[in-house]
């Protein structure tokens, strides 16, 4: 990885809603280190007219407003270079669904332009335009795409080196392998009749290993079995 800062660029109508949870706790500390920058344009600022319109009725009709394309456009152009080569993300419910590896590959490189849509939906053309990426977050809509981005982004910046102290942190947790996470335990050692599995507390790390990975296989197989049929055909190859 680059010795240069990851940056985010974020265009949204609401920047006040950054850097928000992102400036406290690990990606605040990190963000004040300067690991990582969060650069924020409204786009607003390339609006229309003296109210500065930055959408308008649907092509064909039909309920709600549409960002306009070459607002959009010109916000995109203003915040990065041709050159650019960080990734140019649209958060939409009808992208890609973002993963761990999306989510690992996007923090090993230099950052991402973030386009938070609003509204109806964004002009198809500007994200053929501009190469946008369409990533959701998850089969629902929100009002917008700023609390899409704020979790995009809080899953990259904590992958960065030196954000969460240990690198095993991010390398022994849910998907990471294709499995959820195993449960995890602390003091005290017994509580309301709830006792730590006495594995756990053997000091046998060969036998602690075994059985976290068969309760990760266990909980992926009861909650999220779709993750084990993914799973065996990667294995395979």
């Amino acid at each position: 990885m680059s010795s240069r800062p990851w940056r985010a660029t974020i265009l949204t109508l609401y920047s006040e809603m950054f850097p928000g949870p992102l400036g406290i706790s690990l990606s605040g500390d990190a963000l004040a280190r300067g690991d990582w920058t969060c650069e924020v344009r409204n786009i607003r600022a390339h609006g229309i007219g003296r109210h500065r319109n930055v959408d308008d009725t649907p092509a064909g009709g039909g309920a709600g407003m549409v960002l306009r394309c070459d607002v959009l456009a010109a916000a995109i152009d203003a915040a990065a270079e041709p050159d650019d080569p960080r990734p140019r993300l649209l958060m939409s419910p009808r992208g890609r669904p973002l993963t761990q590896a999306r989510v690992r590959a996007l923090a090993e490189g230099p950052g991402a332009l973030v386009v938070c849509g609003r509204f109806e939906g964004v002009d198809e053309r500007v994200i053929a335009g501009r190469g946008l990426e369409e990533v959701s977050i998850g089969d629902y809509v929100l009002s917008g795409g700023e609390i899409a981005a704020l979790t995009l982004l809080d899953a990259c910046v904590r992958l960065l080196p030196g954000v969460m102290g240990k690198a095993a942190s991010g390398e022994e947790e849910s998907f990471e392998g294709g499995l959820l996470e195993y449960p995890h335990y602390t003091r005290p050692r017994d509580w309301e009749g709830r006792t730590i599995p006495d594995v756990l507390n053997s000091g046998n790390h060969g036998a602690v290993a075994r059985w976290r990975r068969e309760q990760a296989e266990r909980l992926t197989a009861e909650r999220r079995p779709d993750l084990l049929a993914e799973r065996v055909p990667r294995q395979a190859r």
